[in-house]
């Protein structure tokens, strides 16, 4: 965990901006979520694009089963969404991250692309 107590605090440091290391020049969010079995609350950095107010998180990495392990309450009128948005967001993910392709290469499973929304009321 050094490397996300140490990203976590140069992140809050420069005002979320990765100005050293592997994520130097990537946007970064740091997400929170609850354990679901140890009930531990833990904060992992997740490289993200934007789509409009919301991001799409690369949960490939460290983050993978904090987003895995979310339980998401659905808005009334939310949809999951189909095949040619979730296509529309792993691209656009993708071209600015060009790893993300390559792992879509490297599996015959279809990627899921998670949006993220702040909470009203949280701060950014």
């Amino acid at each position: 965990m050094a490397f996300n107590d140490d990203l976590i605090a140069h992140f809050r440091k420069n005002r979320r901006v990765i100005t050293e290391g592997p994520f130097t020049g990537r946007e970064v969010l740091l997400l929170t979520a609850t354990g679901a079995k140890s009930g531990a609350r833990r904060t992992h950095p997740l490289v993200h694009t934007k789509d409009g107010d919301r991001s799409l998180p690369d949960h490939r990495a460290q983050g993978r089963r904090a987003v895995a392990s979310l339980v998401v309450p659905q808005r009334p009128g939310a949809s999951r969404g189909d095949r040619r948005g979730r296509r529309r967001l792993y691209d656009q993910h993708s071209a600015i991250n060009p790893g993300f392709k390559d792992y879509e290469r490297k599996t015959s499973r279809v990627i899921p692309a998670i949006l993220l929304e702040r909470l009203p009321g949280t701060s950014g």
